[in-house]
């Protein structure tokens, strides 16, 4: 690993707090990057037995709360045993001064992780099918947990949480607003007009698609693990789905930086998606343009926020430069939703 990717990693300090933490280590730790800052800093961590996946958040340009690993940490905790797969919890670390942010480390799940459109090309039509299929019986299966049985019930406030959404992303944008867009304050100023009354509450991902799953080694059909909890929360299900159907955009691939599996034509529309969803579920979706148009809201912010970060130089890797040119095509899709186009 360059010096450029060692960045927010001290292989030292980690070694030193696992064995004071009482994590077994063998031999010296090794690090490989995964994700470079896209999201959080993802690193793979082995020693000569072991492989773990740690998390920290990236080392500059953070929009608050989007990058909360504790948040991940705590929400995969609870869901050990409950039927939605997830890798097992290794240490939350709060401490700063051993990496330079909070971090957490989780057991390595093997499997498979389907990023684009050429890895997608390795699956055949019946394949795909089953894929998907997997993939909102997961979601829906997370959405069915009782939050209170396993612990979470102090976690967030599920009430009110559509209209804390609109207004958080509204200052997120304020955060990392670099070119302008005068539209992005119509759709804000429309979805706060048009909020529908919260009809459920469950643990909602808050970042679901097929990359953000790890699928078992030699079954597509079945995914071994979940991954990429930082914008959990208790909250309107609805939300969850709507992202999983707007992630189709073709946009997306300058979000990515590369053409994603998940704009890939070959998968279902996000409608026949958003259908399989309300079958494996038994949920209607209600008032689905308004989450529709939020959703597009909230992919904008997270488009700029990437363009911001790849601005100040707090990136790490390739396939940055590009989200930024996204924003006016999810800002323009949303406002489509409201006016109920879509």
């Amino acid at each position: 690993m360059t010096a450029t990717e060692h960045r927010g990693l001290d292989l030292g300090n980690l070694h030193s707090y696992l064995i004071h933490s009482g994590v077994s280590v063998d031999g010296e730790l090794r690090a490989d990057l995964i994700s470079g800052g896209k999201s959080n800093l993802t690193y793979t961590i082995s020693d000569d037995t072991s492989r773990w996946v740690l998390r920290r958040p990236p080392t500059a340009g953070l929009t608050p709360s989007a990058h909360d690993v504790a948040r991940e940490y705590r929400i995969t905790s609870a869901l050990q045993g409950t039927g939605v797969p997830v890798a097992r919890t290794i240490t939350l670390c709060q401490d700063v001064s051993v990496l330079g942010a909070p971090f957490t480390l989780v057991e390595h799940v093997s499997g498979r992780v389907i990023r684009t459109k050429t890895e997608l090309t390795e699956l055949d039509g019946q394949d795909i099918d089953a894929c998907i299929d997997e993939l909102v019986h997961v979601l829906g299966t997370l959405h069915n947990v009782d939050y209170h049985a396993v612990g979470l019930g102090e976690f967030g406030r599920p009430d009110g949480y559509v209209t804390r959404q609109v207004a958080l992303w509204a200052k997120q944008w304020s955060r990392v607003n670099t070119e302008g867009h005068p539209d992005l304050d119509r759709l804000h100023a429309g979805l706060a007009e048009s909020i529908p009354a919260q009809s459920e509450a469950s643990i909602v991902h808050g970042d679901f698609r097929i990359d953000n799953t790890i699928l078992a080694p030699d079954d597509v059909s079945r995914v071994a693990a979940v991954v990429d909890w930082e914008l959990s929360a208790l909250g309107d299900p609805l939300t969850d789905v709507a992202l999983m159907c707007v992630y189709r955009n073709p946009a997306f691939d300058l979000v990515i930086g590369e053409p994603a599996a998940w704009t890939s034509s070959r998968l279902p529309s996000a409608d026949e998606i958003a259908q399989r969803y309300t079958l494996a579920s038994g949920r209607e979706l209600s008032h689905w343009n308004f989450y529709l148009a939020l959703a597009n809201f909230k992919l904008a912010v997270i488009a700029e926020g990437i363009n911001h970060r790849y601005r100040v130089g707090a990136t790490v890797g390739d396939g940055f430069d590009k989200a930024g040119e996204s924003v006016p095509e999810f800002i323009a899709a949303g406002l489509r939703a409201l006016k109920g186009k879509i």
